[in-house]
């Protein structure tokens, strides 16, 4: 292989992203599409961002992910996690401060499973007195 690619996992809700860093002009795609026209909400282009901003590398790296499940939101968090891990693998002095702005924790963080006799994970049914 020619180049170096760096790659990882991230994970978020019930969204998986595998994350490809090939050195480049910081060009980000996701599922083939450019980012910005992939997430139709600015909010998320910025999280999927945050770790290339906080480390300095956004214009090295172009960065190849493919994600399935969940919702944009998901979607841009396991993005978010998979570059912060594939950064790491670049390189390893970059772990405290990807750690300390939170990028290397999986968000733990799921909906809530329906129970029975309740119209919702935690709201009942209405109740009738008379």
């Amino acid at each position: 292989m020619s180049e170096q690619r760096y790659y990882a996992t991230g994970k978020r809700k019930t969204s998986i992203a595998r994350c490809w860093l090939l050195p480049g002009e910081g060009n980000i795609t996701v599922n083939k599409r450019p980012a910005d026209k992939y997430f139709h909400r600015e909010v998320d282009g910025f999280v999927l961002r945050q770790p290339l901003n906080l480390t300095e590398t956004l214009g090295q790296f172009d960065v190849m992910v493919n994600v399935r499940g969940g919702g944009d939101s998901g979607q841009a968090g396991a993005i978010r996690h998979g570059i912060a891990r594939a950064l790491l693998e670049y390189n390893p002095e970059l772990r405290g401060v990807l750690k300390k702005a939170g990028f290397l924790t999986r968000d733990p963080r799921k909906k809530e499973r329906k129970k029975y006799g309740q119209r919702g994970a935690r709201a009942r049914f209405q109740y009738s007195k008379r």
